[in-house]
């Protein structure tokens, strides 16, 4: 087996150190991701505004109905919009670990300059600075949503206005790993997958295995043999028959994860089939499965399919 390669140098580009003084693998938010986070938060605040703004305008009836005029309505729809521009961003990035819903959405977190939570005053940092030059830009909003987006493509962590002045950035919060494919089962224990019992060999155990499996090459021992012991160890204890004979315990992992896959691709090619028949503008003639995965076709035709021709009654012509 060979070693997986190493990721593009554009990956981890966020120039964050542990503190055992390991560059961790983590991407910067670029301008595209961090314009449709932002969309999708411009949409959630403007249906806030709309809903607190109703509730407002009825309590303001209520209690203030005979001195409310224009003026005060005014004021009023002001603070409103300034509670939802700032105070959106702050709750949300205090309570869901430095993202908005628009960033959760994405796969984005902001974080402090070293990688560490961002806090309350960074965040509204943030927020002050964004709506005042950025969005929805109060002060010359052309001229500052220029200066902002050429800020962002200048500058190596792709920050803004508002990261440089509160000290903070925005990353990728979901990895970009190369999969490589899994090393095959070996031929001895073709049989023995065959028979084993999956139904309580979860998604968590397959997750951990294949992770395990993809960095096989890159872990040194003794750490290699200790993690894969572990693995097998959970891993038998929810599967059966015990495997026929004895091999290092990658070799058990490869073939249980191998016929899991070989299961889950049937069930997909036998979906697919059925899906192609009952209605064929579904399923593409490419994404159909090949004869080996299509279901078995029934005994009767079977039998009736491999029955030879009657011949021909030379008597009755």
């Amino acid at each position: 087996m060979r070693a997986q390669p190493p990721p593009p140098p554009s990956w981890a580009d966020a120039g964050l150190v542990s503190g055992e003084a390991v560059e961790l693998d983590v991407r910067v938010a670029r301008l595209g991701s961090r314009v449709l986070a932002l969309l999708i938060d411009a949409v959630i605040q403007l249906v806030l505004f709309l809903l607190l703004g109703a509730v407002l305008a009825m309590v303001a009836l209520a209690l203030l109905g005979d001195v409310l005029d224009a003026a005060l309505a005014g004021a009023l729809q002001v603070v409103l919009m300034v509670l939802v521009l700032l105070g959106y961003p702050v709750v949300m990035e205090r309570f869901a670990g430095g993202r908005t819903v628009g960033k959760l959405a994405v796969g984005l977190r902001v974080v402090r300059a070293d990688g560490g939570p961002v806090g309350v005053g960074q965040s509204l940092t943030r927020a002050l600075v964004g709506v005042a030059v950025e969005w929805p830009g109060l002060v010359l909003p052309l001229l500052s949503w220029a200066a902002s987006v050429t800020v962002m493509l200048t500058d190596p962590r792709g920050r803004r206005l508002g990261d440089l002045v509160a000290g903070t950035l925005v990353v990728h919060s979901r990895g970009a790993a190369l999969w490589r494919p899994l090393p095959p089962a070996p031929p001895p224990l073709l049989a023995w997958a065959t028979t084993l019992d999956l139904t309580r060999f979860d998604d968590r155990l397959a997750l951990a295995v294949r992770q395990y499996l993809d960095r096989l090459p890159q872990l040194a021992e003794p750490d290699r043999s200790r993690l894969g012991r572990a693995l097998w160890v959970e891993a038998a204890a929810v599967t059966s028959p015990p495997p026929p004979w004895s091999a290092p315990d990658w070799v058990y992992l490869s073939a249980v994860l191998a016929e899991r896959g070989r299961r889950a691709a049937l069930r997909l090619g036998r979906a697919r089939a059925v899906t192609a028949t009952l209605w064929p503008e579904l399923v593409p003639p490419s994404a159909v499965a090949p004869a080996a995965l299509r279901p078995a076709a029934p005994a009767v035709d079977r039998l009736r399919s491999a029955a030879p021709e009657a011949a021909p009654d030379p008597v009755r012509r």
